[in-house]
């Protein structure tokens, strides 16, 4: 009989097939509530992201452009995610100021700042040409 998980596995990744991935989904729906709910910086990108994407399916552009727009602003979303989470594990750890730590905010805040940019980038490229009818 093999027993449920090894001494080094951890307990809580016991779960396999659809009920694994149901218990991702609410964890992932938890998440976002929660960065909707207390990270300023998310609520302003998500803004960003429900008023852009209309744009973006109605310019006179193909569906791969279209889905290129609108995937970079989902990036942006992802990552801020990832900046906040850094954050909050650095937060737990300790309020008090470190350089390592400031370091590891300072790098998550530069990744944000980078994805902003790809999109602003992606969508002057797109959207320039239209603007000043250069097709």
């Amino acid at each position: 009989m093999k027993p449920k998980y090894h001494i080094n596995q951890n307990p809580h990744k016991g779960n396999r097939g659809l009920t694994r991935a149901w218990h991702a989904a609410k964890n992932s729906w938890c998440g976002l509530v929660y960065a909707f709910m207390e990270e300023s910086a998310f609520r302003q990108e998500l803004t960003l992201f429900v008023l852009l994407t209309p744009v973006a399916i109605f310019l006179p552009i193909s569906l791969l452009a279209k889905a290129t727009l609108i995937s970079s602003l989902i990036m942006v979303l992802a990552i801020e995610l990832l900046n906040s989470s850094v954050e909050a594990a650095i937060d737990r750890i300790s309020f008090e100021h470190h350089d390592l730590s400031k370091r590891a905010k300072d790098f998550g805040s530069a990744a944000v700042m980078l994805a902003l940019l790809i999109s602003v980038l992606l969508w002057s490229a797109v959207c320039i040409p239209i603007v000043f009818n250069m097709q």
